[in-house]
């Protein structure tokens, strides 16, 4: 079965994976003269099951370590035939391909100013491979290597800001969005395609299998985290803040975290319980005040 995009239907992601819709979203986007660089993970192995692929447009599998070197190399080959611009190179992968494993390859990517635009899919863990925790994993987050108990309350770490190091690279543009604003993305997109040089997109896209919500809850997930001022959408140029998504109404963080089963040991009114979600709330208000995320 086949409809008018350009990621055909009858992969093998979950339902209600939200890293699905935003590259169906990306890639219709950005048209078919575009060449996918994908990393291994979850998008990678769905929609490639051997011998079907999802994809209506050139599309490569790299490892986790060299998505943004290949994107590169891919990009090199395009301007000496002369072809870049009218072919677009997109690099695609998960959180812990981009924060952990490929940031030194993206980083020289970023230096070295190849003109690709790099998607991070953030469902904040390694997915593919049993929800292992990543530099991107939540404070509190309870995984498969950072598990809540009577020891633990789940990830002790806060995560990487990958935009914040996106654009101390002094990139054109970075900015990050969320699957629960569609027509935010695609903007977003094609801002990033209109520009020439490196391009750095931070998506947000909850995960039903590791973040254990329901499925109907992916695209409500992907705005309470902006609402709550947890994952502010924020644009960047050159380095520099030039736009940021204001908020309307603060949500409370509770409202975010309670649908979600690796933050259900948050709620057991254990004094650490308190503290950490005392602390998660800090987390939110600190973004708010810094970004200046709540409209006035």
């Amino acid at each position: 079965m086949k409809d008018n995009g350009l990621m055909a239907p009858g992969d093998a992601l979950c339902a209600g994976c939200g890293q699905a819709t935003a590259a169906r979203i990306v890639v219709d986007t950005a048209g078919p003269n575009t060449i996918l660089v994908n990393a291994t993970g979850c998008l990678e192995v769905s929609t490639s099951l051997f011998p079907t692929s999802s994809w209506e447009v050139p599309w490569i599998h790299s490892l986790f370590e060299n998505t943004a070197a290949v994107a590169a190399g891919v990009e090199a080959a395009l301007k000496y035939q002369d072809k870049l611009g009218e072919v677009k190179v997109i690099a695609q992968a998960g959180d812990g391909g981009t924060a952990d494993i490929g940031l030194q390859a993206l980083s020289g990517m970023w230096e070295r100013g190849h003109d690709v635009l790099y998607v991070c899919y953030d469902n904040s863990a390694y997915m593919n491979t049993g929800v292992q925790r990543s530099s991107l994993t939540p404070f509190g987050a309870s995984t498969s290597t950072s598990p809540s108990g009577s020891h633990s309350g789940g990830n002790p770490f806060r995560e990487k800001n990958m935009l914040k190091i996106a654009a101390a690279h002094h990139i054109p543009y970075a900015a990050s969005a969320s699957v629960g604003y569609p027509r935010d993305l695609r903007r977003k997109v094609k801002k990033a395609l209109s520009i020439k040089g490196p391009k750095y997109l931070h998506v947000l896209v909850p995960c039903p299998l590791g973040w254990r919500h329901e499925t109907r809850l992916t695209i409500k997930l992907g705005k309470l985290a902006v609402e709550t001022g947890l994952f502010p959408m924020v644009e960047y140029e050159y380095g520099e803040i030039t736009a940021v998504y204001k908020i309307k109404e603060i949500a409370e963080v509770e409202e975010y975290l309670k649908p979600q089963g690796r933050f259900a040991h948050l709620f057991d009114d254990s004094e650490k319980s308190l503290n950490q979600l005392e602390r998660i709330r800090d987390l939110a208000k600190y973004n708010i005040n810094y970004y200046g995320l709540l409209k006035e």
